[in-house]
């Protein structure tokens, strides 16, 4: 592998919307993502395992999307969205027989491969993954929180609480993680330190673009991974990349009587009624010269860095799973042929663990302030558009921090904290920045909020426990978070601070 190190790093993550309504988001945009991108990649993933790749790729799976990947309701609401995806077919075939046929034939091979496979949740299918040395996985913070914005002692709380979750599930207590969004701020290499964080994802503007390394953070050795956008552009961009090519099937363009997507994308300005119908023979055509483009693109990137560094490079590549396949119909079609194509054109395909092994690790760097979102600063959950949220954000934390310290468990602070982590989730400030489903956004950061400072209250008069155990049962994530692990972090922190005062 003459050419240098090509790491592929997906990004699987949804917020917690199990019982929190249905359509048009909610657990519809669960069991879509499902459907189309989970279960397509994994068995990508098995099938070149089977034939004997290893180290393939980094796979991000964030606690509170892998607590509804085996979650009895969740399992149970995807089965049956499966058989409805099949029953949906059947009755479009009378007026669309071509794209029925196709709809029926994927829905049953999603339903065996659920049924045979995944029937137990993702976990037992993950572990095997990682066991076998095929993926690395990456942790993260338990509800996807926007670290920069939290104070160190709830930051530190969130990220133990979400590496315990992921060592639970699979066995194994991730060396690296998906910072989320991307987010950085000064300092936090010190905190994953302390956390047993060897490796995290950074943009790569928050490496002025030198990305061919990972870089020790600081007076650290934690490393960063910086995503080359160069190479990871070529896919997924602000403006362009190939999903927007005219002959994919169109994401946003429905059959309205079955839920069924006819069309191609056909242009950029077409209605969606003047849609041409999608061709399965003519997006194959574009897989293939997409791959082979993505492919001749990380070999030139690849080649100009070795002459640059005098030294074999690394490209990281970075991107939602949930692109592949569910935003992007062929997504799953192109990514295996590039995994097969890049070793055959002397690129070695790796994890960011094997990068480290590789040496491909630089001198240390001090980063800025950022994240991947607009800017690449933290405007998107921190701007006027979402002041609401980040003020009642704030009072979340205080409130958070100021739970008194308990001897015995109680199930009322559990629920607390729980609420409090989920009204946190830096989901609510990105949609409603980017104006995708605000509403629903807005909603779920109140109601949260309002249920945790519900619960805070009542735990103050010794109350709540019916109420606490009815909202387990809705928001139900991470049943071994213990609130005294948050109390008993705080006051060491107080307890250090008066030590150093004397």
């Amino acid at each position: 592998m003459s050419e240098g190190s090509f790491c592929l790093v997906l990004h699987s993550h949804l917020p917690w919307l199990a019982h929190h309504g249905a359509w048009p988001v909610g657990e519809e945009w669960l069991y879509q993502a499902w459907a189309h991108s989970y279960l397509p990649v994994v068995d990508l993933v098995e099938r070149l395992a089977a034939e004997g790749f290893a180290d393939l790729l980094t796979l991000g799976v964030t606690p509170v999307l892998a607590a509804q990947l085996d979650d009895p309701h969740c399992l149970r609401g995807v089965h049956d969205w499966l058989g409805d995806w099949q029953l949906r077919a059947h009755g479009a075939a009378s007026r669309l027989p071509d794209l029925a046929a196709r709809e029926h034939r994927a829905a049953r091979w999603a339903l065996e491969t659920f049924e045979t496979r995944w029937r137990h949740g993702f976990s037992p299918v993950l572990r095997r993954l990682v066991d076998a040395g095929v993926v690395e996985p990456l942790g993260g913070p338990a509800t996807h929180t926007f670290q920069p914005l939290l104070d160190p002692r709830l930051r530190a709380f969130a990220l133990e609480t979400g590496l315990r979750d992921t060592a639970l599930r699979i066995g194994t207590r991730p060396k690296g993680i998906w910072a989320p969004e991307c987010a950085y701020a000064p300092g936090m290499e010190e905190g994953y330190a302390a956390a047993g964080v060897e490796r995290f994802l950074v943009d790569g503007p928050a490496l002025r673009g030198d990305t061919a390394l990972a870089r020790p953070v600081g007076d650290t050795d934690v490393l960063a991974f910086g995503r080359d956008l160069e190479v990871s552009y070529r896919v997924w961009s602000p403006k362009a990349g190939y999903p927007g090519d005219p002959a994919y099937r169109d994401f946003h363009t429905y059959d309205h009587a079955s839920g069924l997507k006819p069309s191609r994308v056909t242009g950029t300005h077409i209605a969606p009624h003047d849609k041409k119908p999608y061709e399965p023979e003519r997006a194959l055509l574009a897989v293939r010269k997409h791959a082979l483009d993505f492919v001749d693109t990380v070999v030139t990137r690849l080649r100009e860095l070795k002459a640059r560094h005098g030294r074999p490079s690394l490209v990281v590549a970075a991107y939602d799973t949930e692109l592949y396949g569910h935003w992007w119909h062929e997504g799953p079609l192109w990514l295996e042929a590039v995994l097969r194509a890049l070793p055959e054109a002397g690129v070695r395909v790796t994890t960011l663990r094997g990068a480290v092994e590789a040496g491909h690790v630089g001198p240390a760097v001090h980063l800025p302030a950022s994240s991947w979102g607009s800017g690449k600063d933290w405007r998107v959950w921190h701007g006027p558009r979402v002041a609401d949220i980040v003020a009642g954000n704030e009072a979340v934390q205080r409130a958070l921090l100021a739970l008194p310290a308990s001897a015995d468990r109680d199930p009322v602070a559990d629920q607390a904290v729980r609420e409090g982590l989920l009204a946190l989730a830096s989901d609510w400030a990105f949609m409603v920045t980017k104006d995708s489903a605000a509403d629903y956004a807005r909603h779920r950061a109140e109601i949260h909020g309002d249920r945790f400072a519900e619960l805070v209250a009542a735990a103050r008069h010794g109350r709540g426990r019916a109420r606490a155990a009815d909202l387990r049962r809705v928001d139900g994530p991470f049943g071994h978070l213990d609130a005294r692990d948050l109390t008993r972090r705080d006051s060491a922190a107080e307890d250090e601070e008066r030590r150093c005062a004397s």
